[in-house]
């Protein structure tokens, strides 16, 4: 009868288990709230001692503000990726994304964040630096389609902000009455940002 040795567990990189930390917070955020994120619960999920992920966020208010950070970029990056089209096929990429249920989530996340920031200052400051990294975002691209002329716009970052409190507004009731109000709702944000943009009406939509 032969015996072979136990297995010898792999030991990751710092950088990379921290990396894996907060995804993993980041998805319990979206999917299940920000209150849900504690040391223990990712620790349940990665399989490995609360002792671990203590190691490297000794407070858990860190790794929930972390974890709506990695969630919001992760968002920003897919909403607004660059279509080969140009500033106008973006926009209408977006619009069609989060005026759809799979935006759900977002909007739940950033509602949940917005409301829990009132009580915790290191998340505070994670969703104001977020917000104003969406609106730049919006801002810069506004500004690419007006210098090729496809939006006419004087004041983009303006027109920024304006289209995201839009969104935000529809958004408002998505954990209460979101099934009743999504049809009248749903393309709010859009005729608010074809008129910021100088657009006619349903120049926006996904064709």
């Amino acid at each position: 009868m032969t015996s072979r040795a136990p297995g010898r567990r792999v030991r990751k990189a710092p950088a990379e288990r921290r990396n894996e930390i907060v995804a993993t917070a980041a998805r319990i955020g979206l999917t299940e709230g920000l209150e849900c994120v504690t040391l223990r619960r990712v620790a349940e999920e990665l399989g490995v001692q609360p002792g671990l992920v203590g190691h490297y966020f000794p407070a858990a208010d860190e790794l929930v503000a972390e974890a709506f950070t990695h969630a919001a970029m992760a968002e920003l990056d897919d909403l607004l990726q660059q279509e080969p089209d140009g500033p106008l096929q973006t926009f209408r990429r977006f619009f069609g994304l989060t005026s759809s249920t799979d935006f759900d989530d977002v909007s739940k996340l950033w509602l949940n964040a917005r409301h829990l920031s009132r009580y915790r200052p290191v998340l505070r400051e994670h969703v104001v630096e977020q917000e104003l990294r969406w609106c730049r975002r919006l801002e810069e691209l506004i500004t690419a389609g007006t210098a090729a002329g496809v939006f006419a716009c004087a004041d983009p970052w303006g027109a920024a902000t304006r289209i995201l409190v839009a969104i935000d507004g529809a958004s408002a009731y998505v954990n209460t009455s979101a099934d009743r109000r999504r049809t009248p709702t749903a393309d709010m944000p859009r005729t608010v940002a074809e008129t910021e943009l100088g657009l006619r009406r349903g120049m926006l939509l996904t064709h």
